[in-house]
């Protein structure tokens, strides 16, 4: 049988509050970010920095907090792969959007007692 290893990584106390004023510092900006209009320079801007700033913050908590850091190369392989099946997934579903003819109507839909007209 293969021997386990029950040793833990024991992280500095210091990488915890590190972190946590990082991640302080990050949702202050997030903040900060929704009250500029940024959708006047480039219409997907506001997401595309909303969603930078969440990939931060969770790569920190992953890291650290999940101790990925520190994790065997099996564990890291296996985040990794997961990360690759999202951006599989999120692929497909963006091509299938995309391609879809007449999606999102060009004129509102109006319901009426149950019954769609335009």
């Amino acid at each position: 049988m293969a021997e386990h290893s029950s040793e833990h990584h024991l992280v500095p106390v210091k990488y915890y509050i590190m972190v946590f004023a990082a991640l302080m510092v990050f949702t202050a900006l997030t903040y900060a970010v929704a009250l500029i209009d940024l959708e006047h320079y480039w219409p997907p801007l506001n997401a595309i920095v909303a969603l930078t700033i969440a990939v931060i913050k969770a790569t920190l908590v992953v890291l650290i907090f999940m101790h990925a850091r520190w994790s065997s190369r099996l564990t890291q392989v296996i985040i990794v792969s997961g990360i690759f099946w999202l951006m599989i997934m999120l692929t497909f579903t963006l091509s299938d959007y995309k391609t879809r003819s007449g999606w999102p109507p060009s004129t509102p839909v109006k319901v009426v007692s149950g019954e769609s007209t335009k």
